[in-house]
């Protein structure tokens, strides 16, 4: 028996973020199957031993999986490894590293991020070149890592060929690549890909690897898919506070996901939902969807008031204030009905608005 008690209605659903979902079925499953008796702990558990088996399954013989707490964690220690103090990250602007993590990778990492500003969140090797510049120049950061994130944070993706000519410029500037893919499970199945193909075969260096919005109860994975890209990370892992003392229950979640085709349903279901939602909302007259819906968020342009009623029966985000773009996600247990009332919803008060 246990005295908790439930305090959330489990049949409201929101549109702010797919970290809002809960843990699939699956995954709960596999940690209670990890729960009973003792494991060593800090990563020699037979576990996270496993997990290494099932990330080289899809992303190569040399693909080395850390398992840690959370996406920022991911990045930080990943660029902690991959860049001395005084070199650079180059990334978009619009990157989760620069927006949104509170300034943890210059904090904490001590790295200068040398931004770009572009269009639609993607980087490609000509805005590279406006900052990777300067190589040899005592007064200024050099340039060591590009990091690029699938899907972008605008919900954007990029082609394998794409992050292949990144990977290239990169690697002959004597820079390497650092992949983003808190979302990496949507983009493959937005892109009909295996997982390494925008990642190993396409020569990323090291890749964040997500697994909270995928599913999991919290984990992420650093994945080093080039050995020779990174320096103590077993070592930066613990004095960044992400090294899990339990870290069975990250690595069998990791497993449950992976080690099957989950990961791959999960991120189907909240493509096809993200589409679903954008095609209803397209027809409501007054709603402008601004860019392409190729992962699991669609953005949309409202009038101010009406966003501001639909969030009170709606948890969502603002994305820009100043145009009134908001963004939606969808979730792996996202459905039609959800989709269709908060479809429904946006009609009924562009309704009222007019």
């Amino acid at each position: 028996m246990t005295d908790a008690i439930r305090r959330h209605d489990p049949l409201v659903k929101g549109f702010a973020s797919d970290n809002y979902a809960g843990v699939h079925p699956e995954i709960l499953q596999a940690v209670a199957l990890a729960n009973e008796g003792h494991q060593i702990a800090y990563g020699e558990d037979v576990y996270t031993q496993a997990l290494q088996e099932v990330f080289r399954g899809h992303f190569g013989p040399s693909a080395q999986a850390w398992p840690v707490f959370n996406g920022t964690g991911a990045n930080v220690v990943a660029l902690r490894a991959m860049t001395a103090p005084w070199e650079a990250v180059v990334c978009a602007e619009s990157a989760h590293i620069h927006t949104d993590e509170g300034g943890a990778p210059e904090r904490s990492a001590g790295l200068k991020l040398l931004t770009v500003p572009t269009p639609d969140g993607r980087l490609t090797p000509e805005l590279i070149d406006t900052q990777a510049w300067g190589f040899g120049d005592e007064h200024r950061a050099q340039p060591r890592v590009v990091s690029i994130t699938q899907a972008t944070e605008l919900g954007t993706l990029y082609t394998p060929e794409g992050v292949r000519a990144i990977c290239e410029h990169a690697h002959q500037l004597g820079m390497l690549v650092h992949l983003d893919g808190a979302r990496a499970t949507n983009a493959a199945a937005a892109l009909g890909v295996p997982l390494r193909a925008f990642t190993t075969d396409a020569g990323v260096d090291v890749l964040s690897f997500g697994g909270t919005k995928a599913g999991l109860m919290f984990g992420e994975a650093i994945v080093v898919l080039n050995p020779d890209a990174v320096r103590g990370l077993r070592y930066l892992r613990k004095n960044s506070m992400q090294l899990a003392s339990k870290m069975r229950f990250v690595s069998v979640q990791f497993e449950a996901l992976l080690a099957g085709d989950l990961w791959l349903r999960n991120a189907r279901n909240a493509n096809a939902m993200a589409a679903r939602l954008a095609e209803a909302v397209r027809r409501i007259p007054g709603v402008e969807v601004p860019r392409a819906v190729q992962a699991n968020a669609v953005f949309a342009i409202l009038p101010a008031e009406v966003t501001q009623r639909l969030q009170k029966r709606f948890r969502f985000y603002t994305w820009n204030e100043a145009t009134g773009e908001v963004r939606w996600m969808t979730a792996f247990d996202t459905t039609e009905a959800d989709v269709d009332t908060f479809a429904a919803a946006v009609a009924e008060e562009m309704r009222a608005q007019a």
